[in-house]
């Protein structure tokens, strides 16, 4: 510890050079906005260089670090709701396995006060962020935020006024064009006049990017709606109303061609009731709110009972449905006739159709809300709603076909009892979420998947006719369309099998949770080491060390206790320059260390030291010292110490950072970053451990 500390002391000489190469992707400026007399909008602004991005403040446990805004307490003020935060990009992680929503170029929080006086007050405040690019994040960074706000006056219309550290005098409006912002120089503690360019080339193809993949997720939601309007085509409440209703077009409309036009209205009417769904959930939730829908371990709770009670329905115990005199209200209006008589038409099937098409609307509106995106629940219900207009507007333009249909019988049934077991299933999804957000280690892996091997099981006996539910018809021989199935299912429920010793199960990575979380990441009681399998009971851990999942290495988080171990054994040092919310290093755990021959020499060869520079454990009273970086700041949290000891030493702030150094710790070789390439970094590693046998 005291060698951490003369690394601290000796950091006055170098300052200079520490910070001319130290990065700092993000200005924060300061401004007020009016809203009335006694209240006012506190907006913070992040200007963001080019490929780096900050996240948003609604971000999953175990995820990356969110934006949090913290307010001094002040009596001449006080807090109206939460912080607001301007649109960001809301994307499925894979490294981390959860939606996250994250800002690129600028984001902006708006917090709102309201003044407790007739005087005016200044407002302090605090940011915590973290910031990451495509190859390396930074550790969380702390921004003091200072806004000053006026005494009470008459005022006609709102304006908007910058901040200034001197408070003398305050700056021209902001404008689309030209944005003259006040920059934190968190070095000084004060605001100083900065003028942010940024190249429009890059912008634009980080827009396009991100438009590309928002458009992706929006595909990917219509086409999932788009199937699931057809297997509910395929209902016992909806099938049997197609020959009906296209009956009643041909039937009642005077000539082929009004038929066709008919048909065509009720299908448009559908989707239109539908589509309106849509818009009514994205309206009441909102943007941010459907994020949180997606990252709450209550919501995901919710979200489990109600996809239970729906698989449930589905299967035969109940059946959900609307009020009769909805349904009757409806008819009655249907009788009118024209365009209006149509519209209640397709209303009318909506509703009584709603004991089928109920669970896997809700089903899809649960899906899409968990995306984040507040055009998700319309796609969705536009793809839904037109696999159900179609047939009726293509049967009434060519009634022929209706002769190939084939007749309403007890097949409807068993699709209906199909999508009961999927709704189950995928059920489970939700309550793994939150148990991974609570860490509660109550569905593990294993349990997980013993619960879908089970529910897919009962699927393949019930395809296979071995049991029966309570609408089903008897059952004398099974299709060979139900065969099929039945195999497919029963193959699914077999690959799963494995997964409960260790198989990773490509097939379905995103559902299960992952091999870290289980009760043996290899199977019950064994852990992987070098290219083999051996008995976790034989492996002795020394003090201070822990075995690192999910790959097994004997890894030290503090610094002093794993040089002393390097000592005692022989072996070079490895600092890994981390953190539990970055990115990139997951991504280097997960892709390269994985490597047989990388993870060989990291078990054998080397002691590994993980540094994690967000760890929010505070330190000890006599730890406590001032910042050499930031004069006036105190470290308070283990993490601020190692990404002090970093920044100074080796004069990078980014993770992650990979120094393998000898016992006088002395660089073997030269550091390196983020490196993809497993030969490139296995490379590395074996010319440092080289070096330190010469």
């Amino acid at each position: 510890m005291k060698k951490i500390y003369l690394f601290l002391l000796l950091a006055t000489v170098s300052l200079a050079s520490v910070q001319s190469q130290v990065l700092d992707p993000v200005k924060w400026s300061t401004s007020i906005k009016k809203i009335s007399e006694t209240e006012y909008d506190l907006i913070s602004k992040a200007t963001i260089e080019d490929k780096w991005h900050l996240y948003s403040q609604v971000v999953p446990d175990n995820g990356p670090l969110p934006t949090n805004l913290t307010f001094e307490e002040n009596s001449a003020y006080k807090l109206v709701g939460k912080a607001k935060e301007s649109k960001g990009h809301t994307v499925h992680d894979p490294v981390f396995d959860m939606v996250i929503t994250f800002f690129e170029h600028t984001a902006t929080f708006t917090q709102r006060v309201k003044l407790t006086g007739d005087k005016g007050t200044t407002v302090k405040g605090e940011v915590e962020f973290m910031v990451c690019d495509d190859t390396r994040c930074l550790p969380p960074s702390y921004v003091d935020l200072v806004f000053k706000i006026p005494a009470p006056e008459k005022s006609e219309e709102p304006a908007v006024t910058p901040e200034n550290t001197d408070n003398t005098e305050t700056t021209e409006a902001i404008t689309e064009n030209i944005e003259n912002t006040a920059a934190v120089d968190t070095t000084k503690n004060e605001i100083v006049k900065d003028t942010v360019q940024t190249s429009s080339e890059k912008t634009l193809s980080a827009a396009e990017q991100n438009k590309k993949q928002d458009e992706k997720g929006l595909w990917t939601i219509f086409f999932f709606a788009f199937l699931s309007g057809f297997a509910a085509l395929l209902t016992p409440c909806v099938f049997p109303m197609i020959p009906m209703t296209v009956s009643f077009f041909t039937k009642q409309s005077k000539t082929r061609s009004a038929g066709i036009r008919n048909a065509i209205i009720y299908g448009i009417s559908i989707i239109v009731i539908y589509v309106l769904l849509g818009i009514l959930v994205s309206l009441i939730f909102g943007p941010q709110a459907l994020n949180a829908l997606s990252t709450n371990v209550w919501f995901n709770i919710i979200f489990f009972v109600l996809l239970v009670v729906f698989a449930v329905s589905f299967l035969g115990a109940f059946e959900i449905m609307l009020p009769n005199s909805w349904a009757n209200k409806v008819d009655s209006q249907a009788d009118r006739g024209g365009l209006i008589g149509i519209f209640f038409m397709a209303l009318a099937l909506a509703i009584v159709s709603f004991s089928c098409t109920g669970p896997i609307v809700g089903t899809l509106l649960v899906q899409a809300a968990a995306g984040g995106s507040q055009v998700g629940p319309i796609i969705g219900m536009f793809g839904f709603s037109l696999a159900i207009a179609l047939p009726f507007a293509l049967f009434a333009a060519f009634p022929g076909w209706m002769n190939s249909l084939p007749k309403s019988g007890g097949w409807l049934n068993t699709v209906k009892v199909v999508l009961g077991f999927l709704e189950l299933a995928l059920a489970f999804k939700f309550l793994s979420n939150a148990d991974l957000v609570l860490q509660l280690h109550w569905l593990e892996r294993e349990v997980f998947l013993a619960i879908w091997i089970a529910i897919f099981g009962a699927l393949a006996l019930y395809l296979f006719g071995k049991i029966q539910l309570p609408h089903d018809s008897p059952l004398t021989h099974i299709s060979v369309g139900r065969l099929s199935l039945g195999l497919l299912v029963l193959a699914f429920t077999v690959y799963m099998i494995p997964g409960l010793w260790g198989a990773p199960l490509n097939l379905i990575s995103a559902f299960p949770p992952p091999l870290d979380y289980a009760e043996s990441p290899y199977g019950v009681g064994n852990s992987k080491v070098g290219g083999g399998i051996v008995s976790n009971e034989h492996q002795e851990v020394p003090e201070g060390a822990h075995l690192l999942a999910p790959h097994q290495i004997l890894a030290f988080n503090d610094y002093d206790k794993g040089l002393a171990y390097a000592k005692t054994v022989g072996k070079p040092v490895m600092i890994d320059f981390t953190g539990w919310a970055c990115v990139n290093c997951r991504k280097m755990e997960q892709n390269v260390w994985v490597d047989d021959k990388v993870l060989n020499m990291l078990k054998n060869e080397v002691v590994l030291i993980s540094l994690y520079v967000d760890d929010k454990r505070k330190l000890e009273d006599d730890e406590i010292v001032e910042s050499q970086l930031k004069p006036g700041k105190k470290l308070k949290y283990i993490g601020q110490k190692w990404s002090e000891l970093q920044t100074i030493k080796y004069k990078t702030n980014s993770q992650p950072f990979y120094v393998l150094m000898d016992h006088n710790e002395e660089n073997l070789i030269e550091p390196v970053g983020y490196t993809p390439d497993i030969e490139e970094y296995y490379g590395w590693l074996q010319k440092g451990v080289g070096a330190f046998k010469k």
